[in-house]
């Protein structure tokens, strides 16, 4: 005869099969809960777990978790370290508009916690809840451990023998020992006191961003205490912050910090999620970047690293993932919030069982529904006003925009962000697609935001491998990309232009390799975009023939001075200018090694040296002339009697373009600047005047013969950026009268200051 457990299994399996909700377990029981600690009533406000004195100045934590739908909550206290310890459960009795509150006395910072909540098993309906699964409160301060994701943390029995409705077939086994605890932590002290922090501000149009990985960044620094590398204290550091102003950026745009878990088919192959793009807890900074500990100091630690960058002068952004989380779809594990309220807090599709994924990543968290619109506007606020930083990078932002179904750009969530007084003040980059119908936005997200503008990525790479059918999409792109961005009273500096980011070839790898190599990834160099517009200068990878390493170098230069002499806001990736490679991967969000992590070696390389002082010098160029970071855009009109306009362009003949020249195959533009007709006026209400400058672009394989434009264009022309030249630490030199005809080398940019 069966055991009890057996038929147990055989009736949730049956039910299943017959299209009903399974309610099962997996045969294992769970303990006894230990006896519940009592709780006095508490507050429904704030969410999350606040330290704090209640009654009679008797000093406890008062816990509140929203959970709509929920028949009961229990919270978990943990003694002792490590992913254990002794669990001691109360029951949170008070029920206020869906949140469960409790104020527990004597509970105070370092207190590990969580949360098991009680419901129906109903996964045809889009129940799922389950309280043998320890949760991760969504408000947690900070966490302590990691997800290692056994079979016990998923909801669901995932070997079950019918896969096809596996997922109905609850899983009654306890998590709580495979699980990471959320953490109390003092909201007061001096960690809180912001008073001599000073905030940056940089305007957009003066910004320079800088996208770097907190740990890849500082990993092998040999100037940073190896204590110290790969983490915030790491990026605090006076050496890593030395790089970063001889650099000149004003902003560095951190890949995700909030705490992530790590995929199952990661862990399962040995390997890690790198990047981060598999949140789990939004309130969190990611316990593995911190040295001081994980029991609550890795806020204080964030702390000090924004502190520290703003005293050099560096506003701090931070790349957030409000898309998805890291729970997955119907098979993924149940971590936090598909345990809490999986209806509440995810997009189902019609059939309820199964997840709307926009985002490519298994689910889409369910953005119009009020109290996930309250949990990300929340944390927004909380890393803003309690963590110091300056801005957000919105990781498929379209997907954050969607209503019911489309993208919808009076969308709640955008609504709510454009009247916050605290959002809406600060620096706002969607990166404005998903993976969803109608997904692709670039371009129509409204004022406030600017945008990652990956046709500005896309021309300037076609460019400088003469892959162009004509210089249309090029002009726009140097010159702000109006086509895109002049609506709505919206400015050059919405988009933001890059030729790398984080995901794809880095800069030198773009010229050194044609196909992907992601092999290292276990996933049969399947995974990464084939479309990479890369051009390997005759040989992929790298090579001892020096004449093509000299190309590459040169191409790197092109790229380069190109995205920093272009209007809008320009994004240099971490490592770009030291010319790191990554061994041909455009996907290597899983190689937490010295594939990803910047090799600081290469800045005493005498090969790569140059690029980064080439790099730096365009950086202070762009910013001692306005006329390189306007706040509006080109009129292209003549607003004098000689005819000069704020912007022109010009063929090799030195004569200005036609319509006909610009729909005509071309691998040479000259664009000129003018530095008399920048509207607006500065601080103290005089009109901005700059120097003028030609920049002459030549992606051809061979030399061509430019006709320097004469008056009212110019009397002389002198030379101060020739990519042509492989060490530029001064400027070139080289001054030559209006109407000359000069030899522009093969595949080089050359700045030319008006006289």
């Amino acid at each position: 005869m069966s055991s009890a457990a057996e038929q147990e299994a055989v009736a949730g399996k049956q039910a299943a099969e017959d299209g009903h909700p399974a309610v099962a377990v997996n045969g294992a029981r769970r303990a006894a809960p230990p006896p519940a600690v009592p709780a006095w009533p508490g507050t429904p406000v704030p969410l999350g777990a606040r330290f704090r004195t209640g009654p009679d100045q008797v000093a406890g934590t008062n816990f509140a978790l929203w959970a709509g739908g929920a028949e009961a909550v229990e919270l978990c206290l943990f003694d002792g370290p490590g992913p254990g310890g002794r669990e001691s459960r109360v029951r949170l009795t008070e029920l206020t508009h869906e949140i469960w509150h409790g104020f527990v006395p004597g509970v105070g910072p370092g207190q590990r916690y969580g949360f098991r909540v009680h419901g129906r098993w109903d996964p045809w309906t889009g129940a799922r809840w389950n309280p043998a699964k320890l949760l991760l409160d969504p408000y947690a301060r900070a966490v302590d451990g990691d997800f290692v994701l056994p079979a016990e943390v998923y909801g669901h029995v995932r070997d079950w023998p019918q896969q096809h409705v596996a997922d109905t077939v609850r899983d009654d086994r306890d998590s709580a020992p495979y699980v990471p605890k959320g953490v109390v932590v003092h909201d007061g002290g001096p960690d809180d006191e912001w008073t001599h922090d000073r905030r940056p501000k940089t305007p957009w149009a003066d910004s320079v961003i800088y996208e770097l990985h907190v740990r890849g960044f500082t990993k092998l620094h040999p100037g940073i205490p190896e204590e110290l590398r790969g983490t915030y204290a790491g990026l605090a550091h006076p050496a890593a912050i030395e790089h970063l102003t001889r650099l000149g950026v004003t902003a560095v745009e951190l890949l995700p910090v909030h705490q992530f878990a790590h995929e199952g088919h990661l862990l399962d192959r040995g390997l890690k999620n790198y990047w981060g793009y598999n949140s789990i807890g939004y309130f969190a900074p990611h316990a593995a970047y911190a040295a001081s500990g994980t029991t609550g100091q890795q806020v204080g630690e964030f702390r000090r690293m924004v502190r520290a960058l703003h005293e050099a002068g560096i506003e701090v952004i931070l790349d957030v993932v409000y898309n998805h989380t890291a729970e997955a779809g119907e098979l993924g594990p149940m971590l936090s919030l598909k345990g809490i309220d999986n209806r509440g807090y995810y997009r189902l599709q019609p059939d309820a069982r199964r997840y709307a994924d926009y985002t490519g990543c298994g689910n889409t968290l369910h953005v119009v529904q009020p109290h996930v619109l309250r949990l990300i506007t929340d944390s927004l606020r909380y890393w803003v006003t309690e963590m110091g930083v300056d801005g957000f990078r919105f990781d498929l932002a379209a997907a954050l925009a969607r209503s019911m179904h489309d993208v919808d750009m009076l969308s709640p969530f955008l609504a709510v962000i454009a009247q916050d007084p605290v959002l809406r003040r600060v620096k706002l980059i969607a990166e404005p697609w998903d993976v969803g119908s109608g997904g692709y936005q670039v371009g129509a997200f409204p004022p406030l935001w600017t945008e990652w503008n990956d046709r500005y990525r896309n021309a300037v790479r076609d460019f400088w491998r003469h892959a162009l059918p004509d210089v249309r999409e090029m002009g726009y792109r140097l010159s702000g990309s109006s086509d895109l961005y002049a609506w709505g009273g919206r400015r050059p500096y919405a988009s933001v232009n890059f030729v790398t980011a984080h995901d794809g070839f880095t800069l030198r790898d773009l010229v050194s390799y044609e196909r992907k190599h992601n092999e290292a990834n276990g996933e049969g160099n399947r995974d990464g975009t084939d479309d990479n517009r890369s051009w390997n200068c005759g040989t992929e990878g790298e090579t001892d023939d020096e004449h093509v390493r000299a190309l590459r170098r040169r191409q790197l230069r092109n790229l380069l001075t190109t995205l920093l002499l272009s209007t809008g806001v320009p994004m240099l990736v971490a490592g770009d200018e030291l010319g790191r490679t990554q061994g041909g991967s455009n996907n290597a969000y899983c190689q937490d090694n010295e594939i990803s992590w910047v090799d600081w070696s290469l800045l005493d390389d005498p090969e790569w040296r140059p690029l980064f002082e080439l790099t730096s010098r365009l950086v202070a160029l762009r910013h001692q002339h306005p006329v390189l970071r306007r706040r509006a855009f080109f009129s292209g009109r003549a607003h004098s009697a000689d005819g000069l306009r704020d912007l022109a362009w010009f063929t090799a003949r030195g004569t200005e373009m036609t319509e006909r020249d610009w729909y005509a195959p071309a691998a040479t533009l000259g664009m000129y600047l003018s530095g008399r007709d920048i509207p607006g006026r500065d601080e103290r209400g005089d009109p901005i005047v700059d120097d003028s400058f030609l920049a002459v672009l030549h992606a051809g394989d061979r030399p061509v013969s430019f006709v320097l434009p004469g008056p009212p264009w110019a009397e002389r022309y002198e030379v101060i950026v020739d990519t042509g030249r492989e060490r530029q630490a001064e400027a070139p030199g080289g001054t030559h009268p209006a109407g000359a005809e000069i030899t522009v080398p093969a595949r080089t940019v050359l700045l030319l200051k008006v006289g």
